[in-house]
């Protein structure tokens, strides 16, 4: 939800903080800006819309010599995506970049204008500059005016802040949103608000805890929380990135739809063992003190989160119930010390997500996470965490992140579950589970099938993806990925639930996509499908089995376990939703209104 980079040092400031943003577009594209000071004069440029505005803004501008730069892409939260409410902001002498929310920006900004200090943008970040100006123009320390700053903010927030009046600093301000501090021994001063643009520059990194701010310069940084200066810890930083090169694909969404192979691979690598599940990571939990999992998501991680709960309440014979994490937060839920606490999130910053796990916290709940970042927040806080291992997403439609997320919970399932049921269908769990990074392997034949039926679909009053059990969650993600990047009407529902309302949409520009697998309830889903077919809704059934209503028909291996036909279904439905995309001309990567890591509520 936004992205950060800023940089202290010698080099070309334009090239790296544009590189910078290159690596976090995914995180926001409706505008984007840079600011650098350098000999105490600053330069700005803005552009709204994608980055190669603003490169194209700033092609002949050159800042050779020590300096500083902000740089920063945005996801439109307080205000339309214009050029003017685009970030940097400025007030007389310093620029901003904001990544967050500030809650109490109102009651900021009313106070400000009342002293005459006039708004450019319709945005909560503007505020934070003209509150670091007030404090300067009253006669303190710039160092002692941005700490007053912070310290009247409510919300969630990374900011870097340049000033004139302390040409050489960047200050810095993280709560709640990811922000983080590399350097190396050039001594070069890297900021990121994730660690992708600061691989190849920087060798150590900090990881910023929530609360902290402070400022930096070419030989030192102050770091500070509570007005106490903490001792700073850093961290080698991984120089790899092989992650960020399409390989061929025609996008990064492909790319990483065909890499699910090869990561659940990762996911499973020294967690199966003489045919039984390890999970070191979450041995000092007590399950037989646990009667019940609460588990809180949102988004993908939400239907990965639905998929689970039928796995922990079959296999570990454990109640398990699945809340949206946004809603959570104010339903004022009942908390009990004999439930574990499970929260999933990709990045590890979701702030809902995030949220949720500190009130579970707070309640003294045992937590556990499922994430796919190390050293994220969520990661920090919890009790435990197993981690997905999916490598780095570039999509916003998240694909691998989901495969690997439901492959983790599967595995938990059978860890916590491996007392309570026989040894045969232990057995039988542990064979599916090894088949899959094979089951994963896309089919050429069955792409190529799927890019000639995409352009039967791209018109039409919406799609209903349906399915049972745990392919009613696979309608649901189904639904969302085609929805996301193709911006058709879609919806997933159990196929039961079509009698009770939603068939009244039934008719020949209804597509509907129907997941039939062979071996859970494929009968009680053919006769749901076939009520819809009576009303001439166009039928595209995924199954092993023909179906002869079918007007499209895409076979699918036969498999002896559920699990294993739910992930084949998974990777049609992924491909279907990338080829209506592309058909309809869009950016499969980059969908409009949408980010990867949503760190605002």
């Amino acid at each position: 939800m936004c992205g950060i980079v800023g940089y202290i040092g010698k080099r070309e400031k334009r090239e790296f903080l544009l590189d910078g943003l290159k690596e976090l577009e995914y995180r926001g594209y409706d505008s984007a800006g840079i600011a650098v000071l350098h000999q105490n004069e600053i330069n700005y440029f803005k552009a709204s819309g994608k980055l190669d505005n603003l490169v194209e803004k700033t092609k002949d501008f050159r800042s050779i010599g020590f300096g500083l730069g902000i740089a920063h892409t945005r996801w439109a939260t307080h205000g339309k995506p214009t050029e003017i409410n685009a970030h940097p902001h400025w007030g007389e002498f310093s620029f901003v970049i904001h990544n967050g929310i500030i809650e109490n920006y109102m009651d900021i900004k009313k106070d400000l204008q009342s002293e005459g200090v006039v708004f450019l943008s319709q945005t909560d970040s503007e505020v934070i500059v003209h509150l670091f100006e007030k404090f300067v123009n009253l006669g303190f320390e710039p160092e002692t005016a941005f700490e007053k700053t912070i310290a009247s903010l409510k919300g969630a927030y990374a900011i870097l802040l340049i000033s004139k009046v302390a040409s050489q600093k960047i200050f810095f301000a993280k709560n709640a949103v990811p922000l983080i501090i590399g350097k190396n021994e050039e001594d070069e001063l890297f900021f990121g608000s994730s660690d992708a643009p600061l691989i190849g520059f920087a060798s150590e990194v900090i990881y910023l805890e929530d609360g902290t701010y402070g400022w930096a310069n070419e030989k030192e940084i102050n770091l500070y929380k509570d007005s106490k200066q903490i001792e700073l810890s850093f961290k080698l930083l991984n120089s790899s990135k092989i992650y960020a090169q399409k390989d061929g694909y025609r996008f990064f969404m492909e790319k990483e739809i065909y890499e699910q192979s090869a990561v659940t691979s990762e996911t499973l690598m020294g967690r199966i063992k003489d045919e039984k599940v390890y999970l070191e990571e979450v041995e000092n939990l007590d399950f037989s003190k646990i009667d019940e999992i609460k588990i809180c998501a949102c988004g993908t991680s939400y239907h990965a989160a639905l998929t689970s709960s039928y796995l922990f309440e079959r296999i570990s014979k454990i109640r398990c119930s699945v809340e949206i994490a946004s809603e959570f937060r104010y339903k004022k839920p009942l908390l009990t010390q004999k439930t574990l606490f499970l929260v999933i999130s990709q990045s590890g910053e979701t702030a809902d997500t995030l949220e949720a796990l500190k009130m579970a916290k707070r309640a003294g709940l045992k937590t556990l996470s499922i994430c796919n970042v190390d050293n994220s927040s969520i990661v920090r806080i919890s009790d435990a965490t197993i981690l997905t291992r999916a490598g780095i997403e570039k999509g916003v439609a998240s694909t691998k992140a989901f495969a690997t997320q439901v492959l983790s919970l599967w595995l938990l399932a059978l860890h916590v579950g491996s007392e309570k049921i026989d040894e045969n269908e232990y057995a039988s769990e542990i064979k599916a589970m090894r088949s899959i990074p094979e089951v994963l392997r896309v089919d050429e034949k069955i792409h190529e099938k799927i890019h000639r039926l995409s352009k039967r679909y791209l018109h039409g009053h919406g799609f209903f993806f349906i399915g049972r059990d745990i392919f009613f969650p696979l309608a649901l993600e189904g639904a969302l990925k085609l929805k996301e990047i193709s911006y058709l009407h879609a919806e997933g529902y159990p196929a039961g639930e079509m009698k009770h309302g939603p068939i009244a949409l039934a008719d020949s520009k209804l597509f509907t996509i129907a997941l039939m697998p062979q071996t859970m309830l494929y009968e009680k889903t053919k006769s749901n499908v076939e009520e819809l077919s009576a009303r001439d809704a166009t039928i595209l059934a995924i199954s092993p089995k023909e179906f002869e209503l079918a007007d499209d028909f895409i076979k699918t291996a036969p498999h002896e376990h559920p699990m294993s036909e739910f992930f084949e279904m998974m990777v049609i439905t992924q491909l279907l939703a990338l080829e209506i995309s592309i058909r309809l001309g869009n950016d499969v990567d980059m969908p409009r209104n949408l980010a990867k890591s949503v760190t605002v509520e």
